[in-house]
């Protein structure tokens, strides 16, 4: 586009009023705004922050930016509505001491030697999901693999039955997709009766551990006897961490096969480089972040990029625009597995940068680098899909064959 409609674009975005193919490419609206307006002004009287270092220092500072997100989900679910319930008292959405006291015991067991205990187990899984892809050789990567390793990961960190599992998937999008820009009656609908399922299902499994109790290595366990939460906040960080670990480490694995079968220079580079696989997924991370938006509230008056932002403004932060920042990665539109150094903001940063990075990471690393080496005449055929969907990006579909 040239620098008059580039500039158009800026001046007229609105995150509450997306056109319809901005969902299968927003990275040229993103430039645009990156270029001509990097601290947008909305319509709404928010504002929309695009570059890389804004981003980086709204993340870093507690101070003046807080993550309670009780004043935009009071008009957008409700007061008392089962979604205001649950993403209120989520871990994502609070300042400390309440996050502190949370995450401190989701990373504690997450530790070095927890993931590595998961990793023969994660190993199986995928071994056993490529081979039922081979036997079927017409697939969708997306159903038949890549939803289906982070549901079983984080069911076994929560001891869900194997038996319970079939609903996760489904309440864990109707729930994260009630947190798009734009919301339709039926979307609320479903997020809410999501969530009333959902703890239903979960005070059982709770009562359950209250009189069985697994131990340090089981996450449900560590949170009842050390996190000190009601048992309303219980039910709903179990939610949001079935959630978390399973719908973004869904489009972080699909992300990374397209990006690979895409490249298939790439993917011959991996597979005789195995040692990239590490570098291999921080790049998918930064070019195609799962999740691409995030949102901060003023807390106190402060300036960013020549703009005064005033207590009680609300912020979103495009972390699908900062990671195509090219003051910060050169070249940036280029998918290169060995790109060093790699500060992406993918998993955000800070004192709230994810507390499940480790588990997604190594889910990735293993599920890329297996298929990548297993099958290695696996293409993409036909079109794929992408979810409408502008925070967490992903695909509902993604047709492949292995010949």
């Amino acid at each position: 586009m040239d620098t008059e409609e580039a500039r158009a674009i800026a001046r007229g975005f609105d995150p509450n009023r997306l056109g319809a193919g901005f969902y299968d490419n927003p990275y040229d609206i993103y430039t645009a705004l990156r270029t001509f307006d990097p601290v947008h002004r909305c319509p709404d009287g928010s504002y929309f922050f695009s570059c890389f270092a804004h981003l980086d220092e709204i993340y870093r500072d507690r101070a003046r930016f807080s993550s309670d997100k009780k004043a935009a989900f009071g008009p957008k679910f409700g007061p008392g509505s089962p979604l205001y319930e649950h993403h209120t008292q989520s871990l994502v959405f609070n300042d400390p001491p309440y996050h502190t006291r949370v995450r401190r015991q989701i990373v504690g067991a997450l530790s070095p030697n927890a993931l590595r205990a998961l990793e023969a187990g994660v190993t199986a899984l995928v071994d056993r999901l490529l081979e039922q892809l081979q036997e079927r050789q017409r697939v969708d990567l997306i159903g038949d693999f890549a939803a289906a390793i982070p549901v079983e990961v984080i069911g076994n960190l929560l001891h869900v039955p194997h038996e319970d599992r079939g609903p996760l998937r489904g309440w864990s999008l109707a729930i994260l997709g009630a947190l798009e820009t734009e919301l339709t009656h039926e979307q609320r609908s479903r997020g809410n009766q999501a969530v009333v399922e959902f703890t239903a299902y979960l005070r059982g499994l709770i009562a359950e551990r209250r009189r069985n109790p697994r131990g340090a290595a089981d996450l449900l366990s560590r949170l009842l006897q050390e996190a000190e939460l009601t048992e309303s906040e219980l039910l709903q960080n179990c939610v949001f961490l079935l959630n978390a670990g399973h719908e973004t480490t869904t489009n972080l694995i699909g992300n990374g096969l397209y990006l690979l079968l895409s490249h298939p220079e790439s993917a011959e580079r991996l597979r005789s480089e195995p040692s990239l696989i590490g570098s291999a997924i921080e790049e998918c991370l930064r070019l195609e972040s799962p999740n691409q938006l995030g949102n901060r509230l003023v807390s106190q008056r402060v300036t960013i990029g020549g703009v005064v932002l005033e207590p009680d403004t609300y912020l979103t932060l495009c972390i699908g625009a900062a990671n195509r920042d090219a003051e910060e990665f050169p070249d940036p539109e280029r998918f290169d597995i060995a790109r060093r150094p790699n500060r992406h903001l993918a998993f955000a940063a800070g004192a709230h940068a994810c507390a499940g990075m480790g588990v997604a990471r190594l889910e990735a690393q293993i599920a890329l680098l297996r298929t990548v080496q297993r099958l290695p005449r696996l293409h993409l055929t036909g079109a794929a899909t992408r979810a409408k969907r502008a925070r967490f990006r992903g695909f509902l579909t993604l047709p492949a064959e292995v010949s």
